[in-house]
């Protein structure tokens, strides 16, 4: 075992034995690992990446309050808490992370084993089960008081911001590219007004601020592998005030997409209806009575809006140079950005379709 990994780990389970640590996952954000210990108790290590989440204060005190508050809504419908949220482990000082001596940011998670994650839609059930979760998500979380939640990634879906940046690094051209993205540019500028609905609406008080989870990937539900039922939905980084809305469109946007998010060929790419309805069907049952009319008629248009932002913010870091998104390989984030922008597209066309 890593001496680091040892040192951290003695400092959630001092004097206990440890008999396995491993990788775990195919997340792209934390360094996250499986620790098993002498009794049989499996957990979650994670290093948080503290170059994207910089307040990791802020960002445990959101995990742990939503899931302890999770915990106790569970309870109350007669489910099992243990297995329908996480649970942070604190370290012997009472703490949700350990500050390692290179400055490095450690937690702790109980594992909830029997369970796997898709990271495509494998067919209409799987869709379902994910919007159902995430439909009672919103639900149980309803009356939590967003406001007092830390923004762990300021701006995160403030499109006009996100829109913002576009034309600067568009202006600004510092690797020479715009020109390979001239019909992109002018795809998204043509739908500048567009960027600036939601965030409008809430402006104007016709949308309530809710808790978000805001990266509502099929990935992030985990499955019972039998019955592909909903047991937990994980990776509570990102939760922050927002709308609905959003939570609703990057589910779509990366759920009822018939391609991969960076593929070439944007002739394989379409908003497949079923998938949609099937995610709308689990969603809606699942949020119950808990969304305004204004919320449920503004669904598309989060579907629409955050599949836009996403394709603006891969055309920007493409145009930066790539210094945010990882890639593998030339011209993979002009790809990501001309998938999202067919999907936008796509969903043009079905729009009447799309409807609530």
């Amino acid at each position: 075992m890593d001496a680091g990994i040892r040192e951290v780990l003695q400092k959630f389970f001092p004097g206990e034995e440890i008999v396995s640590v491993g990788p775990h996952g195919s997340g792209h954000i934390n360094h996250t690992f499986a620790v098993e210990t002498a009794g049989g108790q499996k957990y979650i290590l994670q290093k948080i990446n503290t170059e994207i989440f910089k307040d990791v204060e802020g960002l445990m005190e959101n995990v742990v309050n939503v899931t302890d508050y999770l915990r106790r809504q569970i309870a109350k419908e007669g489910g099992n808490p243990e297995r329908g949220t996480m649970r942070a482990i604190p370290t012997v000082d009472g703490k949700y992370y350990y500050k390692d001596a290179e400055g490095g940011c450690w937690r702790i998670y109980m594992l909830i084993d029997n369970v796997i994650s898709l990271d495509q839609a494998e067919n209409e059930e799987a869709l379902y089960a994910s919007g159902l979760a995430f439909g009672r998500f919103q639900a149980q979380l309803a009356d939590y008081p967003a406001q007092t939640l830390h923004e762990t990634i300021p701006d995160f879906h403030n499109t006009p911001k996100r829109y913002q940046a576009f034309e600067k690094a568009v202006e600004e051209d510092c690797c020479h590219r715009a020109a390979s993205a001239a019909e992109e540019i002018a795809f998204i500028r043509m739908r500048k007004a567009e960027t600036e609905i939601l965030t409008d609406l809430l402006k104007k008080g016709e949308l309530p601020l809710r808790l978000t989870h805001n990266d509502t990937k099929l990935n992030n539900v985990l499955l019972d592998p039998k019955t592909y039922e909903a047991v937990c939905i994980v990776d509570f980084d990102t939760i922050m005030p927002g709308l609905t809305a959003y939570d609703f469109g990057d589910a779509i946007r990366f759920g009822a997409n018939t391609a991969v998010e960076d593929e070439p060929d944007t002739s394989r790419v379409s908003l497949s209806l079923s998938l949609y309805r099937a995610y709308v069907k689990g969603f809606m049952e699942g949020c119950g009575e808990r969304l305004t009319p204004k919320e449920i008629e503004t669904l598309p248009v989060g579907a629409k809006t955050i599949t836009l932002e996403q394709g603006i913010r891969f055309l920007t870091d493409y145009l930066q140079g790539d210094t945010y998104y990882q890639t593998s390989r030339e011209g993979q984030n002009l790809d990501r950005c001309r998938t999202q922008l067919a999907l936008v597209a796509d969903m043009e066309r079905k729009w009447e379709q799309m409807r609530v």
